[in-house]
């Protein structure tokens, strides 16, 4: 998601290893012919919410600690202002709704390059190692959009080195990107994508084990009418 694959940045993520398997992983960005655009990140956790809101209670839970909502908020906050201060990157916002448990971060860029590796090193601000790496590419002469993503390889090893309990934990997890356009696509590369009846969007969905493990490869190439 990341982006992507946790692409969606994400302060949440230290909650993860304490839920069940529902939560997801939604990555949008808007891209206009001009290739400035608009990214929302967003970790829903709210088909896990009665469960989330019992762990909140407690110290620790199967020898992970038990963040506070102040220190969420923190980790947040620290995302946006790591933001703000990227390269092409402004508008940025965040929304926290600790009933419901959906986090989300929004921004504005000049190019979609800007947007490269900015999860990954977010990630890494909180010690917590990217999964994949990816990066964004539009076109305006051609009007081509392309995400090139490949996952790390030790990132599979480590998550079957995890005990049983807490694989499942992403059991049913899922990650999402959708991408949207001025334009009306005319093509989209991966064969697991759909392109919305409108033709301005397009939407590709997946597990996010079948991620870890290197079993699906969100890399796309959409054409757009010139």
């Amino acid at each position: 998601m990341n982006l992507k694959q946790f692409y969606k940045l994400l302060f949440f993520i230290v909650l993860i290893p304490l839920l069940s398997s529902c939560f997801e992983v939604i990555e949008e960005i808007s891209i206009k012919n001009d290739g400035t655009g608009d990214v929302v990140l967003t970790i829903n956790l709210s088909q896990s919410k009665t469960k989330v809101a019992s762990v909140m209670l407690l110290d620790s839970v199967q020898g992970y600690k038990v963040p506070s909502k102040q220190k969420i908020q923190q980790e947040l906050n620290e995302a946006v202002a790591y933001l703000k201060k990227s390269e092409g990157i402004s508008n940025v916002k965040s929304t926290s709704d600790f009933n419901n448990y959906i986090a989300t971060v929004s921004f504005s860029f000049k190019d979609v390059s800007n947007i490269n590796n900015i999860t990954k090193n977010i990630l890494a601000r909180q010690k917590i190692k990217a999964t994949n790496t990816s990066s964004y590419l539009y076109n305006k002469a051609s009007k081509t959009f392309s995400r090139k993503y490949q996952a790390i390889g030790n990132a599979k090893t480590a998550f079957n080195k995890l005990k049983a309990k807490d694989k499942s934990v992403f059991n049913g997890a899922t990650y999402t990107s959708i991408y949207r356009f001025e334009s009306a696509v005319t093509n989209s590369s991966n064969p697991a994508s759909n392109v919305s009846k409108s033709k301005k969007a397009v939407m590709l969905k997946s597990s996010i084990t079948d991620l870890i493990n290197g079993k699906v490869n969100v890399s796309n190439t959409i054409q757009l009418s010139k």
